[in-house]
């Protein structure tokens, strides 16, 4: 038995409320899509055109649907610890000490690694091939399998509800020695460990991929100069990704052979040492920030100079912000343990490097504000987010300059006010950019738009429940109050701030409700807000050159591209105009594009199960997993009919169209 199963008995399958709860909820809610898809006979449809695409905006639209199950799964777990902390003066509240350290471990991992990623992810899937003039990325077939060894991670970071019983209760970076074998005996720190190693995998490959598409596939004339403004930072972003994220893989692969095979690099005996662990993690980790604060930074410059209706005020500066960030993201991670023991000398540098970075994330600002006072802005809402993130950014971004003073992160260090400052920075910077990036791209990506009115109601929303929930938490934090407190006495006077940031939660579920209603709003009124131009904020860069949706190849014909702000240049010069009514005779040639495949999806599935066999010490399973894995590897090598080719003439047919319609739109 202990061969077939390993550590797996009958005690690892679901025996307690939340892990009962938890697997009968996603257990309905499977077999829900299962009679929806066989009773439409949409099984095929799915598997065809989504599943196994290759086409990356597919793909950026299955990142999108992943993180926002995810941000469901976050947002549950928030509502937990807030509801916990609001009870539990005086008392234990309704979750045990450990049930809660689970979801806060559980909460933070989710919303770094597979809500605000795969947003991200998913953004730069559908958006850089366009604003690049690319039909494609550089590898379509390590796309797919960079999303599906994410989804695989997603559906891994769950598992512990069918099998396990137990999440980490570690904290989400899972810090020695209470992540080592000797306090974490059970399967809970494996499972946190081996979700992050196959998601981490596919966020490596895929940031290998969209670095080679961005240096190899830009449209003739786009020299990097050229480049919009979301492509550079988002090749910082994916500098940073392929630089850190092997650093994430091996110190994972060290703490598992700590436990699984007694080895001892990161314990506190027999010659391990944990900080080893905290020096690795968060030399990964703090730049880890910057790769989701990054692509933000980039969709806020492409939103204010389109509703602004100038060019971006010192590009130069900006493109040179990006890189400064990128590099100096990578010395300032000690500050995240200032309180250890580094000494003077150190703590001092590493103070003085987290001083300079907030210089070059400064000026970012100043050049948006610029563009705005020199340009005739409209306040739309996708504007609205940019403003709302220009407040709460500036709020967090005093607050990590305090933290990164040692004298003063010694009093603030561990405490509410950290949890604090860090929400401020990934919500009102990362989060906030994703809802301006949803709105703004949003008709590119289905053809109408999103309704104003709603998308307004909900940025308000989200602005007052984000300060009447953090606030609390800075003035805890001077109070000293630590972070992963899961009850305290009644005297010392907390629970009515507790209880305030609960009632901010409640107003940001408000907002999540209002943001879910404005998508219901205008699909109902698609018809009145359709986009039929495919530009309808009269846009700057390329992507707004295309349909809404685009279609499959992207660009009929490559743009040429001769200044920045390529689209932008093409209508003032009057090309667009000379295209759609037919004065250009373009010959279009046939287009080769990939076929749609699945082999992620298997390769995917394998490493799932060496996770699985990893976690469990099933070793047969490990060794099926990685053979399958390796096998799928090398049938694909021999496969030499990866590709299939739309004719000209079906090019041609699908173009007129879309030409006639923003030709009689134009008259």
């Amino acid at each position: 038995m202990k061969f077939w199963f390993g550590k797996l008995t009958w005690a690892s399958l679901p025996h307690e409320w939340f892990t009962i709860g938890g697997a009968l909820s996603m257990v309905l809610a499977g077999l829900g899509i299962f009679v929806y898809l066989t009773y439409t006979k949409k099984w095929k449809w799915l598997w065809q055109e989504w599943l196994t695409s290759t086409d990356p905006k597919k793909i950026g639209i299955m990142y999108f649907v992943v993180a926002a199950l995810m941000l469901v799964r976050g947002g549950l777990d928030a509502g937990m610890i807030w509801l916990q902390q609001s009870l539990a003066s005086g008392s234990g509240g309704y979750l045990t000490a450990d049930h809660f350290q689970q979801i806060f471990t559980a909460h933070g991992t989710i919303m770094i690694f597979f809500v605000t990623t795969g947003f991200l992810f998913g953004l730069m899937n559908y958006i850089l091939p366009l604003q690049i003039g690319a039909r494609d990325v550089a590898f379509p077939l390590l796309n797919t399998l960079s999303f599906w060894l994410y989804a695989a991670g997603a559906l891994f970071i769950n598992l512990f509800f069918f099998f396990g019983g137990e999440f980490a209760a570690t904290g989400w970076l899972a810090m020695p020695p209470l992540s080592e074998l000797e306090f974490s005996p059970g399967v809970g720190v494996d499972y946190w460990i081996w979700s992050l190693q196959i998601s981490g995998l596919g966020s490596l490959l895929s940031g290998v991929n969209l670095l080679v598409t961005i240096l190899k596939m830009r449209a003739p004339g786009m020299t990097l100069m050229k480049m919009p403004m979301f492509v550079w930072t988002c090749l910082g972003s994916l500098l940073l990704v392929v630089s850190t994220f092997p650093i994430l893989t091996m110190t994972l692969l060290m703490l598992s052979l700590d436990r699984a095979f007694g080895m001892h690099f990161f314990t506190s005996n027999l010659g391990g040492n944990p900080m080893l662990y905290v020096n690795l993690i968060w030399s990964w980790g703090h730049p880890e920030v910057y790769i989701l604060m990054l692509p933000a930074f980039g969709i806020y410059s492409e939103i204010v100079a389109t509703f602004s209706r100038r060019r971006l005020f010192g590009y130069g500066s900006l493109v040179a912000d990006a890189l400064l960030i990128s590099g100096l993201s990578m010395l300032v991670w000690l500050h995240h343990f200032f309180t250890m023991g580094a000494g003077a000398n150190v703590n001092a540098f590493f103070g003085i490097m987290t001083g300079l970075i907030a210089i070059p994330t400064g000026v970012q600002i100043f050049n948006w504000l610029a563009t705005l006072y020199k340009g005739d802005p409209r306040f739309t809402s996708a504007m609205h987010w940019f403003f709302g993130f220009v407040f709460t950014f500036t709020l967090g971004g005093m607050a990590g300059v305090m933290l990164g003073i040692p004298g003063l992160d010694f009093q603030l260090h561990n405490s509410l006010f950290l949890v604090a400052h860090f929400h401020t920075m990934v919500i009102g910077g990362a989060l906030f950019g994703i809802f301006a990036a949803i709105t703004y791209w949003f008709p590119k990506v289905t053809g109408f738009l999103l309704n104003e009115k709603w998308g307004k109601r909900a940025f308000w929303l989200w602005i007052a429940g984000f300060l009447v929930s953090f606030t609390p938490l800075y003035i805890l934090g001077l109070m000293g109050v630590t972070r992963r407190l899961d009850h305290y006495d009644a005297s010392r006077g907390w629970q009515g701030l507790f209880m305030v940031a609960g009632l901010g939660f409640i107003i940001i579920c408000v907002a999540v409700c209002a943001q879910i209603w404005q998508i219901i709003v205008s699909i109902k009124e698609r018809k009145q807000n359709q986009d039929q131009s495919g530009d309808p904020w009269d846009g700057r860069t390329l992507e707004w050159s295309t349909s809404s949706p685009p279609p499959v190849y992207n660009f009929a014909v490559i743009p040429e591209i001769k200044n920045r702000d390529a689209f932008w240049d093409m209508k003032v010069s009057g090309q667009v105009d000379k295209l759609v009514s037919g004065q250009a005779n373009k010959q279009y040639e046939d287009i080769v594009m990939p076929k749609n495949t699945a082999v992620g999806i298997y390769i995917s599935a394998f490493l799932f199960l060496v996770g699985f066999a990893f976690v469990w010490h099933i070793v047969w399973l490990g060794a099926v997993g990685f053979v399958g894995a390796v096998t799928c590897v090398i049938f694909r090598s021999f496969d030499h009919h990866t590709e299939f080719t739309i004719k000209s003439e079906d090019v041609a047919k699908m173009e007129s169209r879309g030409l006639k319609e923003i030709w009689q739109l134009k008259q």
